[in-house]
């Protein structure tokens, strides 16, 4: 059963989550705290139990590796990229290859890897076509007090988060809102009405004009869809909610 108050969650800007399950484990989702917003620098994170990336660009592989090599997570990432971390990543023996569809118990919690629609290519300076780390992937983590929190990653809406409400059943989703490169806050109101959330953290928004989604949008969307049970919660970066 959920118990409301032991769920920690900060926003750090861009797609970058840090949840504190009630069990005191620290999971970092797609961990950019170099990006603008930011007020933590990477260098100043020093705790790190669980590292999920959702896909291979650059703005959520972020500071992975530097923060990884220092706290040595436990780290569940798609097939292809676990590849890539077994010859790139000091702790490589943490790391856990899985794919979509697929759950992995890691730092004593368990690990859903869900679909994105989005890319995963990025630019590789050295070679003559694009960096491939896999598909793009969203992330479902049941916490110790059966507490589910979604992150979506970068994606845009599809019609199997009805699925994933219907499979797992998440109590929160962190869901991109920004438009342009992922879904606006228009359908991440429909993906918040698939998904059957109550508590829904915006992010992949304001860190550049472009992301020019806002959490006011989205609640005004959820509103005129009937959905006036959903709360949207927008931290402000490094502000902390309990859920």
């Amino acid at each position: 059963m959920r118990r409301d108050g032991e769920t920690a969650i900060t926003w750090y800007g861009h797609a970058c989550v840090e949840v504190v399950s009630p069990g005191g484990r620290t999971i970092l989702f797609d961990p950019w705290f170099g990006n603008p917003r930011s007020p933590k620098a990477p260098e100043a994170v020093d705790r790190c139990d669980l590292l999920l990336v959702t896909h291979g660009h650059a703005d959520h592989l972020g500071n992975a590796l530097q923060i990884g090599s220092r706290t040595r997570p436990a780290w569940p990432a798609i097939h292809e990229l676990s590849l890539w971390l077994s010859r790139n990543y000091a702790g490589k023996d943490e790391v856990i290859g899985m794919n979509k569809g697929g759950t992995v118990d890691a730092a004593g919690l368990k690990v859903t890897m869900t679909s994105a629609d989005h890319s995963g290519g990025e630019w590789n300076a050295g070679g003559e076509t694009t960096l491939y780390l896999g598909e793009p992937a969203g992330f479902v983590v049941t916490l110790e007090d059966g507490t589910r929190v979604y992150h979506a990653g970068d994606t845009a809406l599809f019609g199997d988060m009805r699925l994933i409400g219907e499979l797992w059943h998440p109590d929160i989703a962190c869901l991109p809102i920004g438009g342009h490169f992922t879904m606006d806050p228009e359908a991440a109101a429909i993906a918040a009405e698939y998904l059957g959330v109550r508590h829904v953290v915006p992010i992949h928004y304001g860190t550049f004009p472009i992301l020019a989604g806002t959490p006011d949008r989205l609640r005004t969307a959820l509103v005129e869809r009937g959905r006036t049970d959903v709360e949207v919660h927008a931290p402000e970066p490094g502000e902390t909610i309990r859920i």
